[in-house]
């Protein structure tokens, strides 16, 4: 095998980028290992630790681009460097692509004047100066970025909503603004249904299922996980809120987030009696549906259930959302008792868990908020385990799941080792941002789970659910049929998913 290590000075590139580059090459049989990315100190640890390291990347900073790859003898090194090079341009195919390329905000803002929104996507330390910048010269963003202290995040979001702007973040991966998604969303109908979300995949869920369902989307804005908490007060889900009532396309508005703190919720209800108009659909992700009075407003219990009464309210039909699988009974081993959850998408993740903690014993997460059912350790199972992959304990240092399945693959395996396992659910993100081919990715390592169990007498169960819609470019339909030919269940919703993971093990 040959090393290759170049360290390019200051050139920036987001970590969108980079992650989505890195996991796409890696797919090559010639390359053992590849990172790309910026010089920070957990990514050049990260480079030690794949013995991938040299004095030149020791002393490189984040403002430098480290690209690192072990290849087989056979393979030139040009032409994997010709092929990162291509994507860092933007260009897959390898055709000519014409991309304007800036080297600091003010410079972009500079020659883009009629733009008024800014996408940011650079390490936390950074991104607070970055945003602050952007809104001073009147830009709403979109903060990408994590990493960002709750009193900064309360500062931003205060001078947006002085200056009568948008700050949607920090860690905002999901929007769609006036029909162009930003970095992780779906190809959606167009139509009069508005979402405010403190939740990116939970965001997706039900716009992919509006859609699906034949509702449209008007707008969708993603607010970051943090707003409704204590601390930041919800400052931007009102002011969400509030543009949602005053945009005319938006005649129905969905409210999506995991459980808000209390006293922050009261103010939503507050808001939603005094001044919106427009019906509201809450789905929010708790163990126990929550209670509102107010006339406008529909609790839906589900991600999938606010989808169809959105699209109801919109067309004015009922929506049946369809339920076409039958759990059949399955000859367990006495010892498979447990539903193993590893989940790219973590409000998918807080929602089966939640259901389950209703219908099962001994349900450990790392979304949850209760000492009782937290995981003491991440990285061992016991009990029935749903887990959020895309949390930093697993991501720091590794692209996120929805780009790379490694980190998802290796622990399907153990799983799939453990004699106690009996079904393993598995999510599946379509859209920008996530894998070409999502699936693909996975679908041999199900196929040899699935081996590992029955050498040992055993059967493994994955029921499986693909988040996207038919327009989304990874093709949804056949995305499905791998997973139909490898013997997984598919579902046609998470909140499906679960209940027949759970109806199979209850059954035993």
């Amino acid at each position: 095998m040959k090393k290759y290590i170049e360290i390019r000075k200051n050139e920036y590139y987001d970590s969108v980028t980079l992650m989505s580059l890195s996991a796409q090459i890696k797919k090559r049989d010639d390359v053992d290992n590849i990172v790309v990315s910026m010089g920070t100190a957990m990514n050049k640890e990260l480079l030690e630790h794949v013995g991938l390291s040299n004095d030149e990347v020791e002393s490189c900073d984040e403002n430098d681009l480290m690209i690192a790859f072990e290849i087989s003898d056979s393979t030139e090194e040009e032409e994997i460097k010709q092929e990162i090079e291509r994507r860092l341009k933007g260009d897959e195919s390898g055709k000519e692509h014409q991309k304007e390329n800036y080297t600091s905000l003010k410079q972009a803002m500079s020659q883009e004047e009629e733009a008024d929104l800014v996408v940011i996507s650079v390490p936390g330390e950074y991104a607070g100066r970055e945003a602050r910048v952007a809104l001073k010269a009147g830009k709403n963003v979109m903060l990408f970025s994590d990493n960002i202290t709750v009193m900064q995040e309360k500062e931003l979001k205060e001078l947006a909503h002085e200056k009568e702007l948008l700050l949607m973040g920090p860690d905002c991966g999901t929007c769609l603004i006036n029909g162009v998604g930003l970095c992780f969303a779906n190809q959606v109908n167009a139509g009069d249904i508005g979402i405010a979300g403190a939740s990116g995949t939970g965001m997706q869920e039900v716009m992919t299922l509006i859609s699906e369902y034949g509702g449209g989307i008007s707008n969708a804005i993603g607010v970051g996980g943090r707003d409704l908490s204590r601390e930041i007060g919800g400052i931007m889900m009102k002011d969400a809120l509030r543009l949602l009532q005053a945009d005319e396309r938006t005649k129905i508005i969905v409210m999506v987030s995991k459980l808000p703190d209390s006293e922050v919720f009261e103010q939503i209800r507050e808001l939603i009696r005094e001044e919106l108009t427009k019906p509201v659909v809450l789905a929010i992700t708790n163990r126990e549906p929550v209670e509102v009075s107010e006339e406008n407003v529909i609790v839906a219990e589900s991600l999938r259930e606010a989808a169809a009464k959105a699209v109801e309210l919109s067309r004015g039909t009922v929506v049946l959302p369809c339920e076409n699988i039958i759990a059949d009974t399955i000859s367990f081993s006495p010892k498979q008792k447990y539903i193993r959850g590893l989940y790219c998408g973590g409000t998918l993740c807080a929602e089966s868990f939640y259901y389950l903690q209703n219908k099962l014993k001994d349900v450990y997460s790392n979304v949850s908020h209760e000492e009782s059912s937290m995981l003491e350790d991440v990285f061992a199972s016991h009990g029935n385990v749903l887990l959020d992959l895309g949390d930093d304990q697993f991501t720091n240092g590794r692209p996120h799941p929805m780009m790379d399945p490694t980190i998802r693959n290796e622990r399907i395996l153990e799983e799939c080792k453990d004699p106690e396992t009996a079904v393993v659910l598995l999510d599946f993100e379509l859209g920008y941002g996530s894998g070409a081919d999502p699936v693909g990715g996975t679908i041999d390592t199900i196929r040899e789970g699935k081996k590992l169990a029955a050498e040992e007498g055993r059967e493994v169960v994955f029921v499986t659910y693909v988040c996207g819609t038919k327009a989304d470019s990874q093709n949804k339909a056949q995305q499905k049929k791998l997973l139909e030919d490898a013997g997984c269940m598919v579902a046609e919703s998470n909140i499906e998913a679960v209940k027949l993971a759970c109806e199979l093990v209850s059954a035993q």
